[in-house]
């Protein structure tokens, strides 16, 4: 059984339960929520449609929207997003620090991230298909076991306040902050059991800064790898490179959790988890897409046009 990806909820209303109106006069849709899709927190059992569960066909919206999504008035990253990443644990001598570096390098300008370019503020102006990692240098840090080997919600954006505040990496409102953790680190409030990674927002140094969480999936293999042997020959940093593309899309699309979602609280990447479309054979595993010179399987994302429905390009 496959556990969820989730976003954080910094923005329901005093109930708990609802976020804003979809302006048609039906009901309020259910916001993203902390841990789990609108108010679900269950990951269901295999094969159904609770939580973000892994699902071979996902939910469309039942909003009354044209394409099964709604936009909700808040912020999108239109003119591109640059990405961070803090290394969390021992990653000594693992390859996904250069897996998802190339990961990082290359998902700008391609067909999988101009999935997102179908997505637009208040003013018509659509996001733009640019992500930008300069380097290693610039664009990460590495830290030990700062809080030990169990994270706390308050504790990963505290790592993250902390590679901002500390010099180490720049103070960025078109930032995306991703805390990777090593397999022998987990989170708290709910990985493996409950999500496989998350992202969400905050005040840092003054500045609101997105930042999402995703834990080694080596971990669970069972909960967050959709396969044990991988394109680039590390299980974890693989399956890490599909959860990373799915909090990333989401930040994008819904940097605030109040832009685009459905009425269960859906994000765009949520509407497709676990689902990869046509996929080919690279080193004896499953693949799908082809960024830079490396293969990877990364789930299949919410085209907000035609009606909508997943797609691995657009």
């Amino acid at each position: 059984m496959k556990v969820f990806f989730a976003s954080a909820a910094a923005l329901l209303l005093a109930t708990g339960m609802f976020a804003q109106g979809n302006g048609n006069g039906n009901n309020p849709d259910l916001a993203p929520t902390g841990k789990g899709v609108g108010t679900i927190l269950n990951p269901g059992q295999a094969g159904d449609h609770v939580g973000q569960g892994r699902i071979s066909n996902p939910p469309n919206s039942t909003s009354s929207t044209q394409n099964g999504i709604y936009y909700h008035g808040g912020p999108v990253m239109l003119n591109g997003v640059n990405m961070y990443y803090i290394w969390y644990g021992n990653w000594s001598g693992n390859t996904a620090t250069t897996i998802l570096s190339d990961l990082a390098k290359s998902i700008g300008g391609s067909p999988w991230f101009n999935i997102n370019t179908t997505y637009f503020n208040s003013s018509n102006q659509k996001v733009a298909n640019v992500v930008t990692y300069t380097s290693d240098s610039y664009n990460s840090t590495t830290v030990g076991y700062t809080y030990g080997t169990s994270l706390t919600d308050a504790q990963i954006q505290q790592v993250v306040s902390n590679a901002i505040t500390g010099g180490k990496l720049p103070t960025d409102s078109h930032g995306v902050y991703f805390v990777l953790t090593s397999a022998d680190v987990t989170a708290s409030s709910g990985f493996c059991s409950q999500y496989c990674g998350w992202h969400t927002y905050g005040t840092i140094a003054g500045t609101t800064i997105k930042y999402a969480f995703v834990g080694n999936p080596d971990r669970c293999p069972s909960a967050c790898e959709e396969q044990t042997v991988s394109p680039n020959g590390n299980a974890g940093a693989d399956g890490m490179a599909s959860i990373i593309a799915h909090e990333l899309s989401e930040a994008t699309t819904d940097p605030q959790l109040n832009a685009w979602y459905d009425r269960r609280g859906y994000e765009n990447a949520d509407k497709c988890a676990w689902t990869f479309g046509t996929t080919y054979t690279a080193n004896g595993a499953k693949a799908n897409v082809m960024l830079g010179s490396r293969n990877y399987l990364i789930q299949r994302n919410w085209v907000n046009a035609s009606g909508g429905y997943c797609a691995l390009n657009y």
